[in-house]
């Protein structure tokens, strides 16, 4: 298979967000954005899930995060290395081959019944992840016009959230309304024959979609393998890495910004991860019995996904006419105010605020990501890597979340549910205060 340089337009700047030239490769590599987008949606329910099926706390649970979103952190500066040495597309190919050795594990953990090994899958899975992602964010950056590619990028990450929905969907329905709806204390009183089959027989629900999306991106690599793509972006395969990351360590726009997407990415997954506790609380208090609050709270999750969603398309359309940190800093400001009242309100309106910060998250991730590559020119390829670690923040932050959770109450009478949601508050401010920054600048 050879792959083509195409050639850029001799005459004046192209209008079009994508150019024709580049539409079939641009589709291919959106399509990733939906992949992972799976992955991750499928896998935020899972804490819970686990946690019921091991018997474990919340906390424990959320070991889930650590080991996914650790593997982007571990994998995110080799990955920007094989794309600098090589090409954008061998980046993808070799994530697409980890997501789909990973998820494919996931048989040989449930055989095994061990937790640990678990975490070993969805480690190996999110290392594939983070080439993906190392990789075609600055791949469609590099397909058109400089001066849209912001906008470019918010467009393909349009469609990260609806495979995001789908994976929501297939957890919802797939997999907690298939486990067996005995809670995690009753569990814990089983004779331990009985638990162990009750875990085995739970297991098997869990890892069949897992099994079935690892068959569908080894379908997907042998597209991109065969397919023609172009070779933007990958002019230079010199490495002279140590001067790149010196002069990327001059560069404050992109060092704030590695900081502003550790802290809005540890506060999306927070948000996403702990809606069902969230849910599940404020419902229970209601009346509603545990399995009922677990499935209605996945409803409003998919609620808060379908926001995200319109919100994200919407704001896509406003760049047309503001500039993304105006946008980003008003989208963080009001992230911030509805996180108050997730935190303040003990009621269903504190969870329909924890839905509407959905709409506020939609165009933080791509508008970072945009302003902090913004005129690194082929240094972009390495300080995309400081960009996906910086992905860290979803394998860190959650925990500390767990662990206020798992307190019971916080300052007395007030539910350490709705407390944990500080964190996310204080993530959002530092999003602000980086989008009004960028704004001055």
């Amino acid at each position: 298979m050879t792959e083509h340089n195409t050639p850029a337009p001799a005459t004046t700047r192209p209008t079009a967000l994508v150019p024709r030239q580049y539409l079939w490769p641009f589709m291919l590599i959106t399509s990733c954005f939906a992949l992972w987008g799976f992955a991750n949606d499928i896998t935020n329910p899972m804490v819970k899930a686990f946690s019921k099926i091991f018997h474990m706390s919340v906390t424990d649970g959320a070991l889930v995060q650590m080991a996914f979103y650790g593997g982007y952190f571990a994998m995110a500066l080799p990955a920007a290395m094989v794309i600098r040495r090589y090409t954008y597309k061998t980046g993808v190919l070799t994530g697409l081959a980890l997501y789909a050795v990973g998820a494919l594990l996931f048989f040989p953990a449930k055989e095994a019944g061990v937790y640990a090994f678990f975490l070993i899958a969805y480690f190996i899975m999110t290392c594939g992840l983070s080439f993906l992602e190392t990789s075609c964010n600055p791949y469609i950056l590099a397909m058109g016009d400089a001066h849209t590619a912001t906008r470019r990028l918010n467009l393909a990450q349009c469609f990260n959230p609806c495979g995001s929905i789908v994976g929501m969907y297939v957890a919802m329905t797939f997999i907690q309304a298939r486990l067996n709806p005995m809670g995690s204390e009753q569990r814990g009183q089983l004779p331990a024959a009985e638990f162990e089959a009750l875990k085995e027989a739970d297991l098997s629900v869990l890892v069949a979609p897992y099994l079935l999306i690892g068959l569908v991106i080894v379908a997907m690599f042998f597209v991109i393998l065969v397919t023609k793509m172009p070779h933007n972006g990958d002019q230079s395969h010199d490495m002279h890495l140590a001067s790149t990351l010196r002069r990327l360590s001059h560069q404050p726009r992109y060092v704030e910004g590695i900081v502003a997407q550790f802290f809005y990415v540890g506060a999306q997954i927070m948000c996403w991860t702990f809606i069902i506790q969230y849910g599940t609380h404020v419902l229970m208090r209601e009346g509603m019995g545990e399995q009922a609050a677990e499935m209605l709270s996945q409803r409003f999750n998919i609620a808060a996904m379908l926001l995200f969603i319109v919100a994200r398309f919407v704001a896509t359309y406003l760049m047309k006419w503001f500039r993304p940190a105006t946008i980003l800093t008003l989208f963080a400001v009001a992230a911030i105010a509805l996180t108050a009242g997730t935190i303040l309100l003990r009621d269903r309106m504190g969870l329909y605020c924890l839905v509407g910060v959905s709409a506020c998250m939609s165009l933080m991730f791509p508008t970072i990501y945009g302003i902090a590559l913004d005129g690194l020119g082929d240094d972009a390829k390495i300080g995309a890597a400081g960009l996906i670690m910086a992905i860290l923040g979803g394998s860190v932050l959650p925990p500390l979340q767990a662990m206020i959770i798992d307190r019971g109450t916080v300052l007395g009478t007030v539910p350490a549910t709705n407390a944990s949601f500080i964190l996310p508050l204080v993530c959002f401010a530092v999003v602000a205060a980086y989008g009004l920054r960028m704004r001055r600048a």
